[in-house]
């Protein structure tokens, strides 16, 4: 009876082994991000959000950094750069490797690779979520191309085997080998320039009886080295492209029979950029630059794209709008040109498109990223919640910074705006003595920073020994004309993007140079758009100064100590482009100094 049972137990765990093992054929894991949303990440994946909260009912309620969200596993196909692309995901498991990847879904590594231009010996990880290529314009890889390569023989579509190279061999020994010339193994494997190394992995071009043709006898030793090179493809090393010459594109709608504020801020960003142009010139970078007036609407940019000149940049920036957008971030993607998207942070292509770099931060990753510093900068403080009911209320970001506090089991407090006795309530009914207080109003606006600033002021007035701070927002820049004394009395912090010291002496000569090429004065703007173009142009064309047409494997090596905007560019996913997740919390002290960290 006892045997009976336990063959009826097990045939249950192999049985419900299997359902799991089908259901997983139908879906896989995203581990879920800072800053991401349910729509970016059906984005990404080309489904809808529909279906992701059909598979995943919680995530309605919100998602957090860290959780695990079940995604339906389907073809989904994407425009590359003016080409249709068919894709599935797969999540990476423990222990798993790029060559058992290659071969459960029959499509070379190479190919794997190509489709994930962040994928490393360092990204490829277990629960990392790496798209795999199915098709390109109808036509099924795995037909065209056969998985990876049998130890020893050659891949006939890739025309090459890849070889690991042995300890004393030398390019004689190789070409010998091989039967090859060394201009013919150096064409494949540029990085052999700088000399031969034991454990290299080389591509070794078809030809007629080579040494890796002779397959009759596959030994277990050479199977191993060529799962081993296929592996070793994610540590390949990456050559510098170096530039003798940086061309760089700018398209903006500059509109001069339209003489509104934007067309002026624009014509703005354009002169911070020459001066940034001027100073890397006299740092010694050689650079042209072809300016283009985008206009509205998507007539203009088509003939922009369809001219001589811009297939040969390696670097484009601007368009304003989402439709102009798309289309120049497409054609960037088909010539392989870098894409700067200056201004706005509601845009998609960055999701799926290697080339963008998105500078300003959309709001999802801002909130995460400023609830996670004010968490840890408030974390032994008592948080007060003040609820200013109006048209700018921060719904998105309190309802993250509350729930980044509750994940942390830090306490916090909640009160509504009473006009008549705030002052006396939020001091004797929610503040602590001996301890710092932070008053956290819920709307961003100037009437609800005025409804609270001088009650407030009073306790402090009237009350020294309370301890008292202000966290604001990225508007509150624009009421410093009014409002700069009491953020000083109030020990007031602000998160925000981007922020610049009109007192620092980075800022005092920019704006001497600004008014000595231009003769004006900057516009009274946040951001400052001449600012923002100076430190775009001085970052990313400083960038390919340095590290040539692919400066995005250096970002972690590249720092530009900005005047405005911060840049802290990481990557979406490993086939996507790059967001700007820098937040600056600038601090009015209560000794009439500020600081940015």
């Amino acid at each position: 009876m006892n045997k009976l049972k336990t063959y009826i137990l097990a045939f249950v765990l192999g049985f419900s082994s299997m359902c799991l093992t089908a259901q997983d054929n139908k879906t896989f894991r995203h581990t879920i991000e800072l800053g991401q949303t349910v729509y970016s990440i059906a984005t990404m994946y080309g489904v809808s959000t529909e279906a992701i909260y059909k598979l995943n009912p919680d995530s309605k309620n919100g998602i957090k950094a860290g959780g695990i969200l079940l995604i339906p596993k389907q073809a989904s196909s994407f425009d590359e750069g003016g080409q249709t692309e068919t894709y599935t995901f797969h999540t990476i498991e423990p222990k798993e490797t790029l060559y058992a990847v290659s071969m459960k879904y029959k499509v070379p590594a190479r190919l794997i690779i190509e489709a994930n231009p962040g994928l490393s010996v360092k990204t490829f990880s277990a629960g990392r979520t790496i798209r795999i290529p199915l098709s390109k314009n109808g036509k099924a890889l795995k037909q065209e191309e056969k998985a990876a390569p049998e130890a020893g023989k050659e891949d006939k579509a890739m025309g090459e085997t890849l070889y690991e190279v042995k300890k004393k061999e030398t390019m004689y020994s190789l070409c010998r080998k091989f039967n090859l010339s060394s201009y013919e193994l150096i064409k494949r494997n540029p990085s052999l320039k700088k000399g031969v190394k034991a454990g290299m992995i080389i591509h070794v071009p078809r030809v007629k009886e080579t040494a890796v043709d002779d397959t009759s006898s596959v030994s277990s030793e050479s199977v191993i080295q060529n799962e081993a090179a296929v592996n070793a493809l994610l540590n390949a090393h990456k050559d510098v492209r170096r530039l003798n010459r940086l061309k760089v594109a700018l398209l903006l709608p500059f509109n001069p029979e339209n003489k509104n504020a934007a067309s002026y801020r624009f014509i703005e960003y354009y002169e911070g950029l020459l001066l940034a142009v001027d100073s890397l010139r006299g740092e010694g970078l050689s650079l042209d630059l072809s300016v283009y007036n985008t206009g509205n609407g998507t007539s203009k940019i088509r003939e922009i794209l369809t001219g001589e000149t811009l297939p040969n940049v390696d670097l484009i920036i601007g368009a304003v709008q989402n439709d102009q957008i798309k289309m120049v971030a497409d054609f960037a993607k088909k010539h392989h040109i870098k894409y700067v998207i200056p201004f706005t942070s509601k845009n998609d292509d960055v999701l799926s498109n290697e080339c963008v770099f998105q500078v300003n931060t959309p709001h999802s990753y801002l909130y995460s990223k400023a609830a996670e510093k004010a968490r840890r900068l408030f974390a032994s403080d008592n948080i007060i919640f003040v609820d200013v009911p109006d048209k700018d209320e921060k719904k998105d970001f309190i309802k993250t910074f509350k729930e980044e506090l509750a994940d942390h089991k830090i306490p916090y407090k909640e009160m509504s705006y009473d006009p008549e006795h705030f002052a006396e309530t939020v001091d004797s009914l929610y503040m602590v003595a001996g301890q710092r207080n932070v008053i956290v109003p819920t709307s961003s606006s100037f009437e609800a920073l005025q409804k609270i600033r001088t009650p407030l002021r009073l306790i402090v007035e009237n009350k020294p020994e309370r301890q008292i701070s202000l966290l604001g927002y990225p508007e509150w820049q624009t009421y410093v004309r009014d409002a700069l004394d009491d953020f000083f009395v109030l020990d007031t912090y602000i998160y925000t993007n981007f922020y610049a010291d009109n007192l620092s002496r980075q800022m005092h000569d920019f704006y001497d140079k600004f008014k000595v090429w231009y003769s004006k004065d900057l516009i009274n703007t946040y951001p400052k758009y001449g600012v923002l173009g100076f430190d775009t142009g001085m970052y990313f064309l400083g960038a390919m100064k340095k590290f040539g047409a692919n400066f995005e494997d250096n970002l972690d090596d590249y720092h530009y100590a900005c005047i405005q905007t911060g840049f802290d560019f990481h990557r979406v996913n490993t086939w996507g482009g790059f967001i700007n997740t820098n937040i600056f919390i600038v601090h009015y002290q209560k000794n009439f100094t500020i600081t940015r960290d």
